[in-house]
């Protein structure tokens, strides 16, 4: 009792902090999911992304790229044109990389079982990255995450070392991965739909499913017993032949 108070107040601070991203809002391709999960009473988000494209001018002479001591020149979370590209990059003054980040979703999860459930979702939707940790406090999260991304550098102290057509084909390639991506979020939001569906639900189709099966069957029963009490195969009129198909389509779709 006392975990599951724990998980609910953690729930309800994190979910009435305010938003510290660059964007500030939920991005429109994940704001299904993040809003489904928050109903959930297992799960709830603390980060997410949709994917994008950026432009980010880091210091020169440094072996790694760490985002917070660059600058954004340039950040879409949809397809790009390479004219935007060519000219943001006139504003690098260091090392410029272009780069193609997939979706990620931070989940925290109530229980392990939770997290594995939400794990198995993420793998069989193309987020092969995906994993759970465990922090000291008894956090557990679960990492939406793919592998589809994309680096390369394109200026050095401010000068560009690449051509045009260069650039052309990298956002070709980086829009090629953006639709990908948005089909794998698509996918992930409807088996996320199928194993989070609430028992209630679940129960009430299983309940539809059964009265048709009844249905046919006794529609099926009276039809044989007529054609025996008239000594011979009596045929259906249309309406019932019609009748049957669409029960039959309906139940073996």
């Amino acid at each position: 009792m006392e975990g599951e108070n724990t998980f609910k107040q953690w729930k309800k601070q994190s979910l009435n902090r305010l938003d510290l991203s660059k964007k500030g809002s939920i991005d429109r391709d994940v704001a299904n999911i993040v809003s489904f999960i928050n109903s959930s009473e297992h799960h709830f988000t603390t980060s997410s992304c949709s994917g994008r494209i950026i432009l980010i001018d880091g210091v020169s002479d440094r072996t790694d790229v760490q985002k917070q001591n660059c600058s954004w020149l340039f950040v879409t979370h949809e397809k790009c044109k390479k004219d935007d590209v060519v000219a943001a990059l006139q504003k690098s003054s260091g090392d410029a990389v272009f780069k193609f980040e997939p979706c990620v979703l931070h989940v925290q999860c109530r229980q392990l079982e939770d997290a594995q459930l939400l794990h198995s979702v993420a793998i069989n939707s193309g987020f092969r990255n995906s994993g759970v940790t465990i922090g000291k406090k008894g956090k557990i999260i679960m990492a939406v995450r793919s592998t589809h991304c994309l680096e390369a550098p394109l200026s050095h102290k401010g000068q560009v070392l690449v051509s045009e057509e260069y650039i052309d084909f990298l956002v070709g390639v980086a829009n090629s991965k953006m639709d990908e991506n948005l089909k794998r979020i698509e996918r992930f939001y409807n088996c996320l739909k199928s194993a989070l569906e609430p028992e209630e639900v679940k129960t009430h189709l299983k309940e539809e499913q059964s009265d048709k099966k009844t249905v046919y069957r006794r529609r099926r029963k009276r039809i044989q017993d007529s054609a025996g009490s008239d000594g011979g195969v009596k045929n259906q009129s249309e309406s019932d032949q019609e009748d049957d198909l669409e029960c039959e389509l309906t139940l073996f779709s």
